[in-house]
Parts: C-alpha cells; structure tokens; sequence
C-alpha cells in the first residue's frame, strides 16, 4: 500500500468526520446537512470553470454516485436526528469496508494477500466494536435496532458508490469527476428537504449558523477529493477500509465534545483499527 495513499486518506479520514461532527453538533440537522450540501456544490459549480468537465467516458459513474449520495445525505440526516452520533457513525462506517473487499474482487478483479485480509479484519471489527460498546451502556434499555437498520443501510450505499467512484477514477481525471458530483447532489437532496421544512427554515438557518455551514462544505470537498486522489493509484479495497479510520474519530469527537461515553472497549476497538492500518502498510 503506498505511503502517501494511506497520508491522503488519513488527511481524508480527520475532515470526514469533523464534516459529521459539525452536523451532529447542529440542532436542526435535516437542515444543517441540506446547507452543506448546497454549499458543497456551489464552491464546485466555482471551481469547475476552472477544471472543465470530466471525460464523457465518466458522466455515467458521475451520475450513478450522485444519486447513490444523494441517498446516503438523506439517510445520514435521519440517523443523527434520533440517534446517538458515536453509535450510528461507527457502525455506518465500519460494515462498508467488508462489503467493499466483495465488490472489489467481483468487478475490479482485486487480489488481496494474506496480510491484507487481516488488516482489513482488524479495521472492520475494531470499527464495528466502537459502535457496539453504546448498546453495551444501555442498562436494560432496547436497543435503537432503527438507528442500527439505518446506519447498515447507510454502509451498503457506502460501499457501493466507493466502488463506482473508485472505478471512475482509475480511468480519468479525479477532480472534474468529484466537482461535477457535488454539483448534482443538491439538486436531489434541496427538493426533498426544502419540500418538508420549508425555505423560511432553511433561511433561519443560515442566519444562525452561517460560518459553521460554510466551513462544513469546505470540508466535505476537500475530504472526499483526498480519498479520490488516493482511490486512482492505490488498491480500492484497502484504501475504502483507512478510510474508515473516520469512525475512530468521530468516536474520539462524540466523547470528547459531545458528552458521548467513550469506554475501555471503544480505546481497545480504536488501537484494533489503527493496528490494522499497519498491517495494511506494511504486508497489503
């Protein structure tokens, strides 16, 4: 695995999960997440006079991931409406790598070697393990088994518009690719949520929380154009997995500035995953 694939994805890993923190941290998050959006692909729009557009042979892959992560938003706003941030986010993010290893052999035709598969292992569950240690703290309550459904369904998008992306990318320009996604998202997501909250909600917003809006999108660029740097030379399988490495600090976000609990089992889970990453590195 490259050096500086793992740098970008790390780099890729930390704003990923501050994006989600700023999110979580919102009071109307529906809102919060359809302005970041917004904002994304109004930098991107900008941006894209300057790129162009991507090669035709990616408008296909451009539009099956837009509309895969325009589902994923929409998913993503509604677990963290009800649920806790340190359980949905992990899980969300843990179950996609695995998912990812499969979809990588059958299309890209990815071999992994023995390190590589216990790398991966050890990511998956260590990731997965932070996020169960909530339904471990729940004392006799039911488990939010919505939020769990949610944040499953959430990883299946995950790993199939990576799949898609990482295909694109290793066939053309990375960031035309990215810019035009972020153009389109919006165009699915604003209907949805202005259509149930109103543009008068949207507005309040904005007036409130304008810097942190404009900071979230920033970030949601540059944090995906770093993962899609690193998917057009590096192995999809292992690089989808460091990735991942966002659920660990989004964990780290949730207990530090969110008063989440953050247990011996989460720092045991959180050394898991950042073991793996070595793992990768040296034998993947």
């Amino acid at each position: 695995m490259p050096i500086l694939a793992i740098i970008l994805l790390f780099a890729s890993a930390t704003l990923h999960a501050l994006w989600n923190f700023l999110l979580k941290s919102s009071q109307e998050k529906y809102i919060a997440m359809g302005w970041q959006v917004i904002i994304s692909g109004m930098m991107s729009l900008v941006l894209i006079f300057f790129t162009g557009l991507p090669p035709r042979s990616m408008w296909l892959f451009a539009v099956l991931s837009m509309t895969l992560e325009a589902i994923y938003f929409i998913l993503l706003s509604v677990a963290y409406t009800s649920h806790d941030f340190s359980l949905v986010y992990p899980i969300a993010r843990g179950a996609a790598p695995a998912l990812l290893v499969l979809w990588s052999a059958i299309f890209l035709d990815e071999k992994l070697t023995a390190g590589g598969y216990l790398g991966l292992a050890m990511i998956t569950l260590g990731i997965i393990s932070i996020g169960a240690t909530t339904l471990l703290q729940n004392h006799g309550e039911k488990p939010h088994l919505k939020g769990i459904l949610t944040a499953l369904s959430v990883s299946l998008i995950i790993s199939i518009y990576t799949l898609i992306d990482g295909t694109a990318v290793k066939n053309g320009p990375p960031l035309p690719y990215a810019l035009s996604m972020f153009v389109m998202v919006p165009m699915v997501t604003t209907p949805y949520l202005t259509r149930s909250y109103g543009w008068s909600h949207f507005l309040q917003a904005w007036h409130r929380n304008r810097g942190y809006l404009l900071l979230g999108g920033a970030l949601g660029i540059v944090a995906y154009l770093l993962a899609l740097f690193a998917y057009s030379f590096a192995p999809l399988s292992y690089s989808g997995a460091i990735r991942e490495v966002s659920a660990v600090i989004g964990a780290f976000f949730g207990w530090k500035f969110l008063n989440e609990q953050m247990g011996g089992i989460r720092v045991v889970g959180s050394s898991v995953v950042f073991a793996g990453v070595l793992v990768i590195a040296i034998f993947g």
